[in-house]
């Protein structure tokens, strides 16, 4: 008598290893024998070393610096994985590149955020499991499941074990679009919150116009969704001191970007420490003593068995 029992299998393409390995590690399965290299022309190579036949797949890669290399490296894994008869094939992506291209802004724009997705479904993913997008609305650009984590009770629980809860911490807001967030956050620190009123000139430049709400005398923490330039932490980190008499300024977020000249930002501004999550590794020069990282393999690997084994996600934004 012949019985069919799927089984699950992890792999990794080449963005984000350590967090893969984790991952692995918590769910207590070995990473997925595979290559992904490049040929000597730039064209990408991927060689799968052991059968996927019946087997639910999860393939891990956060699609960030460099970002088209990665997107490639996720898609020709998929399509691997599609036409080797997988099962189910779940595209891990703990950073969502493209993500702040979600909209039309000025005439004549791409929708770049929404033709993502649909790459990601023409390779052949079933399902997505990803975090903090950029925008929550990137989940109704994909005719397949998604599965949206937050990093929040990770970074609460690390603020609040801390000590930062109380009447003398205040929770700011970067810009009006991330005050949710904030309010949240804000509401599992029970702390009150405040927002900074801005205006972007012209990309990746803010100009802090007001502060909304009381700052004097507190601990303030700034918390976005991901850390690009750092101009908008930077600037509101330097307005939060010089006009709301604010005590000491942390922040966090979801996803260190950290692109261009954000370290050397960071360091010279009147920020405390940043935390950030492990979505994106941080690069040996990017690592200075302002900047602690915490890892999010846990969570994911708790999805990750939640979706193999049939068993509701939702559970874990509660």
């Amino acid at each position: 008598m012949i019985t069919h029992g799927k089984s699950i299998k992890i792999f990794a393409a080449n963005s984000n290893m350590e967090l893969a390995k984790e991952i692995t590690r918590y769910v207590g399965v070995p990473m997925g024998s595979a290559k992904v290299s490049k040929f000597s022309d730039g064209e990408i190579s991927v060689d799968i070393h052991e059968t996927v036949r019946g087997s639910d797949v999860f393939v891990i890669q956060s699609t960030c610096s460099p970002v088209n290399t990665n997107l490639m490296e996720l898609l020709i894994m998929i399509d691997a994985f599609k036409r080797a008869s997988a099962n189910q094939i779940t595209a891990v992506i703990p950073y969502y590149g493209y993500a702040r291209q979600d909209r039309k802004v000025k005439a004549r724009d791409p929708i770049t955020a929404k033709l993502v997705a649909d790459l990601i479904t023409t390779a052949g993913a079933d399902r997505v499991l990803t975090m903090d997008l950029h925008a929550a609305q990137i989940q109704g650009f994909f005719n397949i499941p998604v599965d949206n984590l937050f990093s929040m009770p990770i970074l609460a629980r690390d603020y609040i074990e801390r000590g930062f809860v109380g009447d003398d911490v205040v929770v700011v807001s970067p810009d009006l679009g991330s005050v949710t967030r904030a309010r949240n956050f804000a509401h599992k620190l029970n702390a009150p919150l405040a927002i900074i009123d801005k205006r972007r000139p012209r990309a990746n430049v803010a100009e802090v116009m007001n502060i909304i709400g009381d700052v004097k005398g507190k601990r303030a923490i700034l918390i976005d969704d991901m850390i690009d330039t750092a101009g908008t932490i930077q600037q509101g980190a330097k307005a939060l001191i010089e006009r709301g008499g604010a005590k000491e300024v942390h922040a966090c977020a979801a996803h260190g970007v950290l692109s261009g000249p954000a370290i050397e930002r960071i360091v010279n501004s009147p920020i405390k420490e940043l935390v950030i999550t492990n979505s994106i590794p941080l690069p040996p020069e990017k690592q200075v003593d302002k900047i602690r990282v915490l890892s999010v393999a846990s969570l994911f690997a708790e999805a990750i068995e939640r979706i193999y084994e049939g068993l509701p996600v939702s559970t874990l934004f509660e």
